[in-house]
């Protein structure tokens, strides 16, 4: 329908009928849009806005063949092929195909189309004196940020602490996920803005097996990057996704305003882990409390 009606107006008609044709060419477009996208789950999002915006460039770059204007063909050649490489790169670090994105998960290389685990426990709570005495305590640190950090633009006080911690001779590193925010390398440029030295940002292949070596992680804003359940549970609508393993470290401390599931609506099991407690709260605000409760230990 939409390609009859764009026919239609491309045959030059009357006002009327051409204007007519034009409404439902966007009305069969809009249909057709809502179609491919709300059967698709929350945690693939990332992927269908980077494809749509290839095909947006694929359009763009049409139009400037059909105008003879070269600039548009361009730009539009441009945008696809940008849009077209994120897209890749997200699905390679979702461990996801596209296909099976635009299908709404039919297809999923990693499921086994059984029922997700069900895990039972109750998540512990701790609060900012006691992370700054762990902190203080701890030789190795690691920081997991995640899309809560953006939000929240918690990045430079945690830049603080950063430097106190490092001055007082702690090893502290930031490990990020590639998929980490909405977008890759979103939550580098993050840091990098805040002034984070860039040879203490690691990504995930980089620095996965060291959590098993570290005295604390500090996960803020995180949730599916974390979720254990990716390799534990084969029918987990998250499962064979890479993950950092954040839960083979000594103690984890997880900073949310929540304990509300994440992007991909999956309950997170690293919560209820014995060696996990969760500092509920504004991400920038908790920041500012653990800069100054880590400055005024170490002076």
């Amino acid at each position: 329908a939409t390609l009859g009606a764009g026919a239609v107006v491309m045959g030059g008609p009357e006002m009327g009928t051409g204007i007519a044709a034009l409404g439902g060419a966007l009305t069969t477009s809009g249909i057709l849009g809502w179609h491919m996208t709300a059967s698709i789950g929350g945690a693939d999002m990332p992927v269908v806005i980077t494809v749509l915006n290839s095909y947006s460039g694929w359009a763009l770059c049409a139009e400037g063949f059909m105008l003879d204007m070269p600039l548009l063909t361009i730009v539009g050649s441009l945008i696809g092929c940008s849009g077209a490489a994120l897209t890749k790169i997200m699905c390679d670090a979702m461990n996801r195909d596209i296909v099976s994105v635009i299908l709404g998960g039919y297809g999923t290389k990693s499921s086994s189309g059984g029922e997700a685990m069900k895990f039972e426990g109750e998540a512990t709570t701790t609060d900012v004196d006691t992370v700054v005495s762990l902190l203080g305590e701890s030789e190795s640190v690691i920081i997991v940020p995640g899309y809560g950090l953006a939000v929240a633009k918690g990045q430079y006080p945690l830049k603080e602490m950063v430097d106190t911690l490092r001055s007082a001779g702690k090893k502290v590193r930031f490990a990020i996920h590639p998929v980490a925010g909405r977008m890759p390398g979103q939550l580098n440029v993050l840091l990098a803005e805040a002034g984070v030295p860039y040879d203490i940002v690691e990504e995930l292949e980089e620095i996965n097996d060291d959590f098993s070596e570290t005295d604390a992680v500090l996960v803020i804003g995180a949730n599916d990057t974390i979720n254990s359940a990716a390799e534990d549970d084969p029918n987990s609508e998250i499962a064979g996704m890479p993950v950092l393993r954040v839960w083979n470290s000594k103690q984890v401390i997880v900073m949310k305003r929540s304990l509300a599931a994440g992007y991909a609506g999956v309950d997170n099991p690293v919560f209820l882990k014995d060696n996990t407690d969760m500092l509920l709260g504004d991400a920038k605000d908790s920041c500012e409390k653990l800069a100054a409760g880590v400055k005024a230990k170490f002076g």
